[in-house]
């Protein structure tokens, strides 16, 4: 079967993403050209822990500009899953917090939110961050309706499937759920004591998320009923993410040091380590329950192994030499 063509929801979004990725790469490029655009210590950017930043951060978005890219064409729904889905994953984990905290920030304390002491100049952060939230809502966008092309069966499918490895997949769900819950807990206490307005939406998010999280990995291993499979796939989906893609963050900012900030240690630095682990175990039993379901049947074939690109008039008729 021929894959299916691009459709203009999925085209849009995906031009969206790419337009808004586009002032994130090119200060990246200048930055690692040696032009310290928008910032007034130069040495600030020739850190080597900044420099080395700066070059992790902008291959994240060089590879999110070619999903994106990808989205919009048939030979995007050839990339295989492994291909597609971890950086998807990782992405979407990190830029749903910022979709809902930085406009919510900037209407509780206007654009003073962007001011700092340091040495970014105020209009670099609110070119990074309005990028960062048109980008993470047309790539999360683009990437449902990918999904429901590619993978249509996970939209229509119910809980209460088990596997082969169900068994397992229930240990892993139910071991993580009170160290996720204990997680969100500690972020949601956090939140509740902080002085800074969006440090405290931040932390109130991640915690949140970190909840139904959990939550969701044991709905999607022993729910039963007619439920359907999608909604705890989405909160499970982008728990999990937050969870990683932030502590795996923190966890460099904390191994490389450098200008951006200093050691976590004590509760802080266990918080974000174990987020790091937790999300990973549960991302991974969720791989194995989408695995599972999912079968070959269930994945929507880039193409018929006896179909070129012109599906049946590329097939020779049985009768053919009877003409």
């Amino acid at each position: 079967m021929t894959p299916q063509q691009a459709g203009i929801g999925r085209i849009t979004a995906a031009i969206v993403a790419m337009a808004a990725m586009l002032p994130y790469l090119t200060l990246k490029i200048f930055w690692l050209t040696g032009h310290p655009v928008g910032v007034s210590d130069p040495a600030f950017m020739n850190d080597p822990a900044m420099v080395g930043l700066n070059a992790m951060t902008f291959g994240m978005d060089a590879v999110a500009l070619l999903l994106a890219l990808a989205f919009t064409t048939r030979q995007g729904m050839r990339l295989p899953a492994w291909l597609v889905l971890p950086p998807l994953w990782v992405g979407t984990g990190l830029l749903s917090v910022v979709v809902v905290t930085a406009p919510i920030g900037v209407l509780m304390e206007g654009v003073s939110v962007f001011s700092t002491d340091g040495p970014i100049a105020p209009w670099v952060y609110m070119t990074v961050y309005g990028g960062f939230v048109g980008q993470g809502v047309g790539l999360m966008v683009a990437f449902v309706l990918y999904a429901r092309d590619r993978w249509p069966d996970v939209f229509s499918t119910t809980l209460g499937q088990v596997g082969p490895t169900g068994p397992f997949q229930t240990v892993v769900a139910r071991g993580a759920l009170p160290v996720s819950a204990l997680l969100g807990v500690t972020r949601l206490y956090w939140a509740a004591g902080d002085p800074s307005p969006v440090q405290a939406l931040q932390d109130g998010v991640k915690g949140l998320l970190a909840l139904g999280a959990g939550i969701a990995l044991v709905l999607l291993v022993r729910g039963r009923g007619a439920g359907p499979f999608w909604p705890p796939l989405v909160a499970g989906w982008l728990g999990t993410g937050v969870m990683f893609g932030w502590g795996l963050y923190a966890m460099i900012l904390t191994v490389t040091g450098g200008p951006l900030g200093g050691r976590m240690t004590g509760v802080v630095g266990l918080v974000e380590l174990f987020g790091t682990l937790t999300g990973l175990v549960m991302a991974m039993c969720g791989a194995f329950l989408l695995a599972e379901r999912s079968g070959v049947g269930h994945v929507q074939a880039a193409q018929h192994p006896l179909e070129g690109e012109d599906r049946e008039d590329d097939r020779e008729t049985a009768d053919h030499g009877h003409r």
